[in-house]
C-alpha cells in the first residue's frame, strides 16, 4: 500500500473550511489526483455532491467531534478508505471545536500509520471576526487563538472585507501568536494545491515577512518493531522523554510475554494491556518539534539491547 497523503483543515464556523475543500477538490481533480474527504459535523452546511463528484470517496461523522465522542469511529472509517481505495491524499474537515492534538492522536492509528504522511494543519481565520474577537466570549478567543497557535498554514480569508491598513494589523496580531506558520491573504479560500502540498518544506515561502524554516508544531513519527523489547529498559526510554512527547499509542512485544501488549501514553502516563492475538508491531509518537530519527535509533537499540 502506497503512502497516502493526510491534511486536518480546522477553523471557526463560518471562517471559510468547506469553501477551501471544494477548492482544493477543484485541483486535485485536475491534477489527475485520488483524494478521499472525511466531514465531521457538518450540520448546516452541505457539501455540493456534484462538485465532488461520484469518484471521490466521502465519509462523513456526526454526534460529536473527532477529539473526543467519535475517536474509534473516525479510525474505522479511514481504514476503510484506504484499504477500499488507492489515494493520494486524504482531507479531514474537523468541527471548529476540535483540538489538533486530539485530531492527530484519532487518525494516526498504529494500524495504518506507516501508510500515512501527516502533511499538517491548514487553519482558515475569518479576519472580520478576528478583528471583532474581543466581542466574543473569552473561551471562543481562546478556542481562535488556540486554532491559530497549532496551524502549519493559515489562510487569512475574507480579506476583501477589510481594509488594507486592518488587513496588516490583523496579520501583525496573528503572527504573534505563530511566527512560524505560512500566512496568506486570501478571499473565498482562494489558495494553489502547490502551496498546501510544500508547506513544510523550508524553501517555502508566502508572505515575505515571514521566515519559515522550521513551522511544523505537531510532528508524528511511526516506528515498526522488528522484535521484542525488554519491559524495564522501555520505560527507562519513557522517563528520559522530552516534555513535548503528548501521545504514544501502539503495539508492543516485551521479552516476557508471549502476545503483544496495546500501549498508549497521554502526557506522561503510560497504559498496557495485554492482546490475546498477533498485532503489527507499529508505535504511533505525537508531539512537538521530536527529532525523528534519534527516536527511531533509540528504539532500534532497545530491541538489539533485547536480541542479545
Amino acid at each position: 500500500m502506497k503512502t497516502t497523503e493526510v491534511y486536518i483543515l480546522g477553523g471557526f464556523l463560518g471562517s471559510g473550511k468547506t469553501t477551501l475543500l471544494r477548492n482544493i477538490l477543484k485541483q486535485e481533480s485536475e491534477a489527475g489526483r485520488k483524494v478521499a474527504v472525511l466531514l465531521n459535523e457538518l450540520g448546516s452546511v452541505s457539501v455540493d455532491s456534484g462538485l465532488i463528484g461520484d469518484d471521490v470517496p466521502l465519509k462523513e461523522l456526526f454526534d460529536g467531534c473527532i477529539c473526543c465522542t467519535i475517536q474509534d469511529k473516525l479510525e474505522v472509517q479511514l481504514h476503510e478508505l484506504l484499504t477500499e481505495n488507492d489515494l493520494d491524499a486524504v482531507y479531514i474537515e474537523t468541527t471548529g471545536a476540535a483540538h489538533p492534538v486530539e485530531v492527530l492522536d484519532g487518525i494516526m492509528s498504529p494500524l495504518f500509520a506507516k501508510n500515512l504522511e501527516y502533511k499538517g494543519i491548514i487553519t482558515v481565520v475569518d479576519l472580520l471576526r478576528w478583528r471583532d474577537r474581543d466581542e466574543l466570549s473569552p473561551q471562543l478567543r481562546q478556542l481562535l487563538a488556540e486554532q491559530i497557535h497549532h496551524a502549519d498554514f493559515i489562510l487569512l480569508n475574507k480579506a476583501d472585507l477589510v481594509s488594507e491598513m486592518e488587513a496588516a494589523q490583523l496579520i501583525y496580531s496573528i503572527q504573534g501568536l505563530n511566527p512560524e506558520a505560512v500566512c496568506l491573504l486570501t478571499e473565498y479560500a482562494a489558495v494553489s494545491l502547490i502551496s498546501l502540498q510544500q508547506m513544510q518544506r523550508k524553501q517555502h515561502k508566502v508572505h515575505q515577512k515571514l521566515d519559515v524554516q522550521s513551522h511544523l508544531h505537531l510532528t508524528a513519527v511511526v516506528h515498526t518493531f522488528e522484535g521484542a523489547v525488554a519491559q524495564t529498559d522501555f520505560e527507562d526510554w519513557l522517563r528520559a522523554l522530552p516534555e513535548t512527547v503528548y501521545r504514544m499509542k501502539g503495539y508492543i512485544s516485551f521479552t516476557h510475554s508471549q502476545y503483544p501488549h496495546l500501549f498508549q501514553y497521554s502526557y506522561g502516563m503510560p497504559m498496557y494491556m495485554n492482546e490475546m492475538i498477533k498485532m503489527p508491531l507499529n508505535i504511533v509518537i505525537i508531539g512537538e518539534k521530536l527529532d525523528k530519527e534519534m527516536m527511531i535509533s533509540q528504539l532500534k537499540a532497545l530491541e538489539a539491547t533485547a536480541a542479545h
